[in-house]
């Protein structure tokens, strides 16, 4: 079997040799008609076969050894065509392509771009001399490729004469960023610039320093060896050795210096990392004949081979060593599955390659994978015939993933991109133009004779790695900065104070001023509740007024202090007014100054209630005492208040609160109260929190009173409620900005000031207008009668015990008598205390308490 595919393989390179291209319309590859046609050049063979070592006759010979991944490069520029063709991108436009077979070799690629420059329409196929090219229209409007750099220099310098497109989506050499020789050239990959100086930093950032670089005779080779020299020599990098091999297969002497090549590596056993910079053919036959010397090395792969697949199936690959190896970005490839999935239904009328994979796909169907691409690229399609064409499509069917496993994701991707790029500049060349006519353009109107884009009005340039002030990239504007021209070196600020503009903004905008309007739904929900809240006074006030000689009220204070503190709340309330609305001067002084003495006169009016609810009920006579010099309601009320007073007074005189404007918000300027003095709002406010805990504790101590006209309970519920409001204040007040900040001291007053409101008036309400059978003076003189004789009895009881527990302690230590006598004990002064309480008949002590406690609620 073996010896019959030999003997086949010799039949057909023979056979092939002797036909050539007989026509220019043979040597098209690939072709389709469209508006816009777009020249292709694609390597789908290894080399060209020539019958002596120096051509006797100028003619194109035949290419020999098909290269399935470059096929797969021809089918994704096709696929780009057509998905540009069915979109909008074009709208009526189509694009058409005629691909050409480089066969890898310089000769070739020059054969297909004179066909590329000929004069569109002329049966002549010729290029004809112009001093001006101006008007010129040749066949195609662009050209992708090539993929080697030896090809795409030549190329492009005879594509110089028209100034036509090329695009390449593989030649990397640094050469042809030069716009002075190659000013029609264009790329979708990175120079070789930045891959040999990753490479250098790799090897530089892995501790080596003694490395072999092998590389290719040509253009391409040469200047990624010098190239790589200079930045493995700015790392430390030494090079032991530089082996350059043929550029093509075509030359003899391409076995020699692989040979001499290995033979090296071997001498130099201390070099265990190579570099190397060749095309797939190349590793491929140094790594074959590396396998059968057993060298085992480290081996870092320039972007040319390091995906292709056809190195991944040299048998025993593995025993190469390691393979580092740097490549282009990929991207999407779902689309182009989907392609070579339903490539058996692709038409192959006009599509040679296609035609000569799937015969050659057929001559090889009992071949495994891994040996598959070898037996396509050892046969030629001339001697097949056509009947074994007929079970093409089943075999495409069975083994349809064969394709996507040689596809090199790198490279698809570039094309992809070099497609899409002409296909955008078509789009803009055709907004003003009839491109379905041939003439609507000449090639060299694609040029733009730029490094970069310009800039549009709202970008700026950044600086990239090139060393070029020409080259940049484009970046939006960030928040607050503009650009109102094209290609602006920076981007200029915005007056942070009045305006701001959005990112990739042409111009600043001026700020909103906003505050807490009134017509603001919160501020509307807020000045309802404090309205409510006002109502709620002047019923209160109402109420006590009609009920004045009840005992509710009278235990309340009498009408004076329930006057005084409904004003207080009804000032509390009205105060939230001054903090909606534009801030102004008086109100930013008046809103805290009005609150801090109005809360401050009703919490020392809650005060002296406490004081002299506990007054009223307490037996203990030195507490009584105490209570008694302490309770003096009038100077009370008037000292606390006049300190707040001198407190705000102080305040609005050194650091009084004003108008300020908060720009540190981006878009809006914030109008709002600065409040002067942090020490001064939180002395106000700690000064009535001061008070408000003494309220507490005084009406804690009396929260067992007679219920039905004890408030003291209610008292602590509702200095429970401010401590909590205003202790929830301080973070949120903190930790919020912007134009509801005034709403949460609103929230916080109006929070505390119906607590106590209603913790202080409206049982005493519910007193009066449901409960009026307990609102007489019987019904109250009994509550208080009932309380005293039960108060009385347990103190009787505890003298009692007291007594016992004295006389017990006595017997127990008589020695200690004279020191009892010197020193009495707690226990004997309590006892004393209340001895002298309860000295008296219980019925007369339950009355005395009951009349004492009756005129002094």
């Amino acid at each position: 079997m073996a010896l019959l595919i030999i003997v086949i393989t010799c039949f057909l390179i023979i056979l092939a040799a002797s036909q050539s291209c007989h026509s220019p319309d043979d040597f098209v590859a690939i072709t389709s008609p469209g508006h816009v046609m777009i020249g292709g050049l694609f390597a789908i063979h290894e080399k060209m076969m020539s019958s002596d070592d120096h051509p006797r006759r100028p003619q194109i010979q035949k290419c020999v050894g098909f290269e399935i991944s470059a096929f797969l490069q021809a089918l994704a520029m096709i696929h780009s065509i057509e998905v540009i063709n069915n979109s909008t991108l074009l709208s009526g436009v189509t694009l058409g392509y005629e691909i050409y077979d480089s066969c890898t070799e310089v000769t070739a690629a020059v054969a297909a771009t004179l066909r590329f420059l000929s004069k569109f329409n002329c049966s002549r196929e010729t290029v004809t001399f112009q001093c001006d090219y101006s008007s010129y229209m040749p066949r195609v409007k662009a050209v992708i490729g090539a993929g080697y750099s030896e090809i795409s220099m030549a190329v492009s310098r005879m594509l110089n004469l028209q100034l036509m497109p090329q695009v390449s989506y593989e030649s990397t050499a640094e050469i042809l960023s030069d716009k002075i020789r190659f000013p029609s050239f264009l790329r979708t990959v990175p120079s070789d610039f930045y891959q040999t100086k990753a490479m250098a930093h790799l090897i530089q950032q892995s501790g080596w320093n003694w490395i072999g670089v092998i590389t290719t005779d040509d253009d391409y080779g040469r200047l990624a060896l010098n190239t790589f020299a200079i930045q493995a020599a700015a790392n430390n990098v030494c090079i032991a050795f530089k082996e350059v091999l043929p550029a093509f297969l075509s030359d003899n002497s391409i076995e020699v210096r692989i040979n001499q090549t290995l033979e090296k590596i071997i001498a130099e056993a201390q070099v265990n990392v190579i570099v190397v910079f060749l095309r797939k053919f190349h590793v491929f036959n140094l790594f074959t004949k590396a396998i059968e010397r057993k060298i085992n090395k480290l081996w870092i792969a320039s972007d040319n081979w390091s995906t292709a697949t056809k190195i991944i199936t040299i048998p025993n690959v593995k025993k190469l060593g390691k393979v580092v190896g740097f490549t282009f970005r990929r991207g999407n490839m779902s689309s182009f599955h989907s392609f070579l999935q339903t490539l058996h239904m692709y038409p192959n009328n006009n599509n040679k390659p296609l035609q000569e994979f799937a015969m050659l796909f057929s001559a090889c169907k009992h071949i495994k994978d891994g040996d598959l691409s070898q037996c396509i690229s050892n046969y030629s399609h001339a001697t097949l015939t056509h009947d074994t064409t007929k079970t093409v499509e089943n075999h495409f069917f069975m083994r349809n993933d064969f394709l996507w496993h040689y596809t090199e994701p790198g490279l698809i991707h570039s094309i992809q991109l070099a497609v899409f790029a002409l296909g955008h500049a078509v789009r803009d060349l055709c907004q003003a133009r009839d491109c379905q006519k041939p003439n609507a353009f000449q090639p060299w109107e694609q040029i733009l004779s730029k490094c970069s884009k310009e800039c549009s009005p709202g970008q700026m340039k950044k600086a990239t790695g090139s060393q070029h002030m020409c080259c940049y990239d484009c970046v939006s504007c960030p928040e607050n900065h503009y650009s109102n021209q094209t290609d602006m070196d920076h981007c200029l600020l915005c007056n942070n104070e009045t305006h701001w503009a959005p990112v990739r903004s042409t111009s600043c905008f001026e700020k909103e001023v906003e505050y807490l309007d009134w017509d603001d739904s919160l501020a509307l929900l807020l000045i309802a509740l404090s309205l409510l809240g006002i109502a709620f006074v002047l019923a209160i006030g109402i109420i006590f007024t009609r009920n004045l000689n009840t005992p509710v009220v009278k235990s309340s204070g009498g009408l004076t202090v329930c006057y005084v503190m409904l004003i207080c709340h009804a000032l509390n309330f009205a105060s939230t007014g001054f903090f909606i609305g534009e801030p102004q001067d008086f109100a930013c002084k008046t809103r805290q100054t009005l609150f801090g003495v109005s809360f401050t006169l009703c919490v020392s009016c809650i005060l002296m209630k406490s004081l002299k609810i506990l007054l009223a009920f307490s037996f203990d006579p030195k507490l009584k005492t105490f209570l008694k010099c302490l309770y003096r309601p009038v100077p009370i009320v008037l000292t606390c208040t006049g300190i707040q007073v001198v407190i705000c007074t102080l305040w609005l005189v050194l650091a009084a609160p004003a108008v300020e404007e908060n720009i540190s918000l981006p878009r809006v300027i914030i109008l709002e109260c600065e409040e002067g003095s942090v020490l001064a709002f939180g002395t106000m406010l700690g000064y009535i929190a001061v008070l408000a805990f003494v309220c507490f504790l005084f009406a804690f101590k009396g929260r067992k009173l007679p219920e039905n006209y004890n408030e003291a309970k209610f008292l602590t519920f509702g200095m429970l409620i401010y401590f909590i409001a205003w202790i929830t204040f301080i973070p949120v007040y903190a930790t919020t900005f912007g134009k509801y900040l005034p709403a949460v001291e609103i929230i916080v007053i109006l929070i505390s000031n119906y607590g106590i409101l209603c913790c202080t008036f409206f049982p005493k309400c519910y007193v009066i207008l449901c409960k009026q059978k307990t609102n007489t003076k019987s019904a109250f003189l009994q509550v208080v009668y009932n309380y005293s004789s039960h108060s009385a009895d347990t103190l009787a009881l505890s003298h009692a015990s007291l007594a016992t527990i004295h006389h017990d302690t006595a017997i127990t230590n008589p020695s200690h008598d004279d020191k009892v006598a010197g020193c009495p004990s707690s226990n004997h002064s309590l006892a004393q205390v209340f001895a002298h309480i309860v000295r008296e008949d219980t019925t007369k002590v339950s009355k005395t308490w009951h009349q004492k406690r009756s005129s002094s609620i």
